[in-house]
C-alpha cells in the first residue's frame, strides 16, 4: 500500500451499495476535494439502483464534483440482497480495482446494513495498493461507531452538501430520516470530535505515513 498526500490526489473510486450512499456519507469530502484537486478523476460504482435512481446518482455526481472527470459503473443487483449475489458484487468491486486509484471511498465494515457491509468486506480483497476510507451512513439501526479520520467542513460546504442532497435525490424526500437535522446533526457531532463546527468522519484500517523529503 503506497503512502498518499491528499493534496496530490488525482484518482478516486467511490463505491456505494445504493444511489445516495456516497453523497450522504462523503458529500462534503467530494465538494472539498473537487475544489482542491484540478484534474481529479472519479469513478462511481453503485451495485444497486433502478434506472430512475441511477439517473439521480449521475446528476448528484455532476453536482458534487463539477470539475472532475467522471465515469460510472452502475449495476442493478437486488437492493437488500447483495450477500446472495456475492459473485456479481465481487466482480463489480474487482473491476473497479483495475483502475488502480489513489483513494477508495467505501462503506464501513461495521455498518448494520447487509449491502453496505458486503461492499466494505470486499474492498481489502480487491484494492491492495490504495488508501481506503470507509464512510458512515446514519440510519434506524443506530450503528455509528468511533471513526478515526476526520475532515473538517467549512460551514458553507456543510450546508451546500445538504442542499445538493435535496436537489439530487427527490425520490428520497418522503423518508422520515431524510432531513437537514439528520445530516447537519451528524456533521456537527463529528465536528465536536475534531474541534470544528462541522466534519465528516471515516474509518481507516491501514495507513502508511512517510517523512517529507527535503
Amino acid at each position: 500500500m503506497r503512502a498518499l498526500r491528499l493534496s496530490e490526489l488525482r484518482s478516486v473510486v467511490a463505491l456505494g451499495a445504493h444511489p445516495d450512499d456516497i453523497e450522504i456519507a462523503a458529500g462534503g469530502f467530494l465538494l472539498t476535494l473537487a475544489a482542491a484537486s484540478p484534474g481529479l478523476r472519479v469513478h462511481y460504482v453503485l451495485l444497486t439502483g433502478a434506472p430512475e435512481r441511477q439517473d439521480e446518482a449521475r446528476r448528484a455526481a455532476a453536482a458534487f464534483l463539477p470539475e472532475a472527470e467522471l465515469s460510472f459503473a452502475l449495476h442493478n443487483l437486488p437492493d437488500g440482497r447483495l450477500p446472495g449475489h456475492w459473485v456479481a458484487a465481487k466482480g463489480a468491486v474487482e473491476g473497479a480495482a483495475r483502475r488502480q486509484p489513489d483513494l477508495v471511498l467505501a462503506p464501513w465494515g461495521g455498518d448494520a446494513h447487509q449491502d453496505h457491509r458486503l461492499v466494505a468486506q470486499l474492498v481489502p480483497t480487491a484494492f491492495r495498493d490504495a488508501l481506503a476510507l470507509h464512510y458512515e451512513i446514519p440510519k434506524w439501526d443506530g450503528d455509528l461507531g468511533r471513526p478515526s479520520v476526520y475532515l473538517p467542513l467549512a460551514d458553507e460546504v456543510a450546508h451546500r452538501k445538504v442542499a445538493l442532497l435535496h436537489e439530487s435525490f427527490p425520490s428520497q424526500k418522503a423518508r422520515d430520516w431524510w432531513d437537514d437535522e439528520v445530516f447537519l446533526g451528524l456533521a456537527r457531532l463529528r465536528g465536536v470530535e475534531c474541534r470544528a463546527r462541522y466534519a465528516e468522519a471515516f474509518h481507516c484500517s491501514k495507513l502508511v505515513m512517510e517523512m517529507a523529503s527535503g
